[in-house]
């Protein structure tokens, strides 16, 4: 899923007053019987009021002396009522559990039948099996990137040189890289939380870790020129959507913010997958 060029690589600013609503104000409407899909907080202007007096902060920048809203806090709501409105109707019937996951992965294996290692999950027993998700984006790269290399399981971190010589290295590895994890045209990760039963640390981490990969490449693309694109890939409706939709809300904002450069959201990788290696061969 490509960001909105409304919101795309708004102020620093602009981001500020994001975080601070969703921190006092939360991101979540609770999901019940009567509202399944729980929704997500849109503030009103009496709540902006409420939460910069209580930081004892000037809210004049968002709300005018007659109790509208500036463009500034215009361009807030809206993007928070696109946000919620985008998990609801894409995000949300995208994301996959453990068993559709399964049989669209072995469906396409069957189809295709790749000739790649694909890699299998950290379950024991009956739950050992192949990584889904991974197993689909493996299997759809190498379908569509033709006799370009692409590294499925690196080893080592991302680094860019020049004249053969190391100018960047980044701080983790990544779940993938083409055509090589030097120099890359194109970087991802890949979070699939199909076994988890409940929302960790673990989880939430992820989000962060792909945020400290995106302000790395940020500093590179400034002030060494040198940029690959970055790409967030994740599945599990129980994970993101029933114990984790604030951090689903996180990611629209880091892809908006620059520093991913999509979130593929489960069965969104079979169609999105090979439009993505078509642009990144022709970038070779």
């Amino acid at each position: 899923m490509k960001p909105n060029n409304i919101f795309k690589n708004q102020s620093l600013e602009f981001w500020a007053n994001i975080k601070l609503l969703n921190q006092r104000l939360g991101y979540t409407i609770k999901i019940s019987k009567s509202n399944p899909n729980g929704g997500f907080i849109i503030p009103t202007i009496q709540q902006i009021k409420s939460v910069f007096e209580s930081e004892g902060l000037n809210y004049s920048k968002i709300i005018n002396q007659d109790n509208t809203f500036t463009e500034f806090g215009q361009l807030i709501i809206d993007y928070m009522t696109y946000r919620g409105n985008l998990l609801i109707n894409f995000v949300q019937p995208n994301l996959m559990n453990k068993d559709s996951a399964k049989e669209t992965f072995y469906k396409l294996k069957n189809q295709l039948n790749p000739q790649i290692p694909l890699p299998y999950n950290k379950q024991k027993d009956e739950k050992k099996d192949y990584s889904y998700l991974t197993g689909l984006v493996n299997i759809l790269i190498n379908e569509n990137k033709g006799n370009s290399n692409c590294d499925f399981d690196p080893k080592e971190l991302t680094a860019f040189t020049e004249n053969g010589f190391p100018i960047r290295t980044l701080s983790r590895r990544v779940d993938g890289a083409f055509p090589s994890v030097i120099n890359p045209i194109a970087i991802w990760e890949i979070k699939e939380y199909y076994y988890t039963t409940t929302f960790g640390s673990r989880v939430a981490d992820g989000v962060y870790e792909t945020q400290l990969d995106g302000w790395e490449l940020w500093e590179a693309r400034e002030n060494i020129g040198k940029d690959a694109l970055h790409y967030l890939i994740v599945d599990d409706h129980f994970t993101w959507w029933v114990k984790g939709r604030s951090y689903l809300c996180r990611l629209i904002d880091s892809m908006h913010m620059g520093l991913v450069d999509e979130v593929i959201f489960g069965k969104e990788v079979l169609t999105r997958i090979p439009e993505l290696v078509k642009e990144w061969k022709l970038k070779q």
